[in-house]
């Protein structure tokens, strides 16, 4: 978690100083804003803090009560810092496209829960300003100078969203002056950019990979942000993973010190589908679908021969959501191991053991391998220290090859059996292909969410669906936890009951089961499952 980046969001806001009630309408809360006058600016009181309010409910035939908080998050706005700052009418309202939607603009009092299944008297918890185009913008498009940057790692779909975002700001708010900064963060003070129209990114979306070239690391604040007001830049969109956002972050903080007209809108952005608080990330679909093509060639290959041993090696640094979807769709895994669920080789219970009874039952097996997996293994194996690349996250080894050396070793040294094993390590394959159809329109969603947000006057905010709903939620939310596989939940209790693998909770050490929580060791422990 990056305390810092909570605390420079948090440091310079006062606490709220005064609550605000919404009155029951047709069982949901209606906002009743007596308090501050909203015609300044949209939910300016909103802005970057949290304000719990009572709502009281009358259900059918029954009391009123009170429903708990009522906790919205809003996001920063230009006018928190440009007080003076004019809006205007927005473009859209003549836009011929828009012109049969019923309704044109989200209202300020829209909002969207983060939490959807509650009981009766519990709190309402937290909700996030919904995205979609205002009423007012706080940008004539004549004046317009936007950027885009990408950073980090590949993934299905960047072109996708640096075309959306193109032509949504083109198309529909008549913005022609967008850059692309070539080469991610760095390419700010390298002076790397490329012009940007419909025209030139037409069909990116075609292509793996980012037109924009990326970059691990190169993050120099004040550089940027030089680079940003002497190019007089006033949008920035930045598509990226967790350091890449909490480099946004420290941007939209510089730009505000500096008390610059200046947009910083954020695109999260991991194959591993490890962001915080939005549904998933896009590319996740593709990469999915893409690893079925491995797993079904691993399968094809050990059913053609006896005692066949296949083992899928699939990206998840610290999450294992690629190889549990791709293990629950495949349906011919027969254990998935990722990196919130240790697991160990030896003695009763262990991986060898359900290998060798699996060989005897079926005449092969086929392991999906999320590379995060069993890391501590490797490195005590190999006496390796821990390394980290250029955006901060550790250097992870490969833990496809020890498995596939640890498994030939035990069978054919201390079980005498003949095995035949088949390692396919698709990693780059799955990350470096286009988007699917379902990713295609997940990243045209996620490009127009970040230009009606910017339009709007918001900044330092981050965009992405939240129970279905796109909202806009502050930077500090997607990058203050990582988002991994509950062994509680029950897509989990799904792949055990696919895989019928075990838990290998049993028999773990100590030290290994204080990774679990103690929640899901004590149901695990308490299911019975068996090979088939």
């Amino acid at each position: 978690m990056d305390l810092y980046l909570s605390s420079v969001f948090l440091s310079s806001i006062p606490p709220p100083s005064k609550s605000y009630n919404l009155t029951s309408l047709s069982n949901f809360p209606k906002y009743s804003f007596k308090a501050r006058n909203f015609q300044l600016g949209p939910l300016n009181w909103l802005q970057n803090r949290r304000i719990g309010a009572q709502s009281s409910c009358n259900s059918g035939g029954g009391s009123g009560g009170d429903d708990g908080d009522f906790v919205v998050e809003g996001v920063p706005h230009l006018a928190n810092f440009l007080p003076d700052l004019p809006s205007y009418p927005n473009p859209l309202q003549q836009n011929l496209a828009y012109a049969i939607v019923k309704t044109n603009f989200v209202s300020p009092e829209d909002v969207v829960a983060q939490k959807i299944v509650i009981q009766k008297g519990s709190p309402r918890g937290v909700h996030f300003l919904r995205a979609g185009p205002r009423e007012k913008v706080y940008f004539k498009s004549e004046e317009v100078h936007a950027c885009i940057v990408t950073c980090g790692g590949l993934c299905p779909g960047i072109n996708t969203v640096i075309r959306e975002i193109v032509c949504g700001l083109n198309y529909m708010y008549g913005v022609h002056d967008i850059l692309g900064i070539e080469g991610g963060y760095r390419g700010f003070y390298s002076k790397n950019t490329i012009q940007l129209t419909p025209k030139v990114v037409n069909d990116i979306h075609k292509r793996g990979g980012t037109f924009l070239r990326t970059s691990r690391g190169g993050h120099d604040t004040n550089k940027i942000v030089d680079n940003i007001q002497d190019r007089g830049i006033n949008q920035v969109y930045i598509i990226g993973g967790d350091g890449t956002q909490k480099g946004a972050a420290l941007i939209y903080k510089e730009v505000e010190r500096r008390g610059l007209q200046v947009a910083v809108a954020g695109i999260p952005k991991t194959i591993d589908n490890d962001i915080a608080v939005i549904d998933k990330s896009f590319g996740f679909d593709t990469a999915v679908e893409e690893a079925q093509r491995a797993i079904n060639a691993a399968h094809v290959e050990v059913e053609s021969v006896e005692n066949g041993v296949g083992i899928v090696k699939l990206m998840g640094r610290y999450s294992g959501f690629i190889a549990m979807f791709a293990t629950l769709a495949s349906r011919d895994v027969d254990c998935c191991l990722i990196p919130e669920s240790p697991f160990y080789l030896e003695g009763q219970g262990g991986l060898f053991e359900f290998i060798e009874q699996r060989l005897k039952e079926n005449g092969h097996i086929v392991i999906v391998l999320a590379e995060g997996a069993g890391q501590e293994y490797v490195a005590q194996s190999m006496h390796a220290v821990s390394e980290k690349d250029a955006s901060g996250n550790r250097l992870l080894l490969d833990v496809g090859l020890w498995l596939t050396q640890k498994i030939k070793d035990h069978f054919t040294n201390v079980r005498k059996m003949a095995i035949y094993m088949k390692y396919i390590d698709p990693t780059y394959m799955i990350r470096a292909i286009p988007s699917n159809a379902s990713d295609n329109i997940y990243c045209t969603l996620l490009a127009h969410s970040a230009v009606h947000g910017a339009m709007a006057g918001y900044t330092g905010f981050t965009v992405g669906p939240v129970n279905s709903r796109h909202a806009f939620i502050p930077i500090d939310r997607v990058t203050e936890t990582t988002n991994t596989v509950k062994l509680s939940d029950r897509m989990w209790a799904r792949l055990l009951a696919s895989t019928n693998q075990p838990s290998f909770l049993k028999g773990m050490q100590e030290k290994e089961k204080e990774k679990v929580d103690k929640g899901s060791i004590d149901i695990i422990d308490s299911m019975e499952i068996t090979s088939i």
